[in-house]
């Protein structure tokens, strides 16, 4: 059973390593403690109230990995919407509470608390709301869009003639 081991789980683990190490080679070590965290405004695809961060990559740039944070107020919400890519949500501070569909339906949402994470494939409708001021990490491959079910919601179509 020991030779089977060295045979098979050593070379599987030196190319894990040997994989790892390419891939972060042309990438610097990124480090952030929550008080180096620099909020500034959110793009302008979300709803006015947020503040926003990237600690890694570009979200805009496609095929990059990218992550960054988004600090919310207490009952701030994104009306229903959908992404052209995965999003991948960690919950830090606070509770996001969280629905599905094309309509916001309050009574469907489940609440996440801090600690809670959660993928949405691509495409899926959701929305959102905040209680309490939360802040939220989102990772992935860029590009990061937001695509609104309804286009009066999206915050840069204001001033379009309907």
């Amino acid at each position: 059973m020991r030779s089977l081991a060295r045979v098979f789980f050593l070379p599987l683990l030196v190319a894990l390593a040997v994989v790892a190490s390419a891939a972060g080679s042309d990438s610097p070590q990124v480090v952030v403690a929550p008080a180096e965290v620099k909020w500034g405004p959110p793009p302008p695809k979300l709803p006015p109230g947020a503040q926003f961060s990237v600690l890694f990559g570009d979200p805009a740039v496609a095929g990059e990995l990218y992550v960054f944070r988004v600090k919310l107020p207490d009952g701030f919400a994104v009306p229903p919407h959908v992404h052209p890519m995965d999003e991948h949500v960690t919950v830090l501070e606070g509770t996001m509470v969280l629905g599905w569909g094309v309509e916001r339906d309050e009574g469907g949402m489940r609440e996440l608390p801090a600690g809670s994470y959660v993928r949405l494939p691509q495409g899926v409708p959701h929305f959102n709301r905040m209680q309490g001021p939360t802040i939220l990490q989102f990772h992935g491959i860029g590009p990061f869009d937001i695509v609104y079910m309804n286009p009066a919601d999206d915050p840069t179509a204001t001033g379009l003639p309907e």
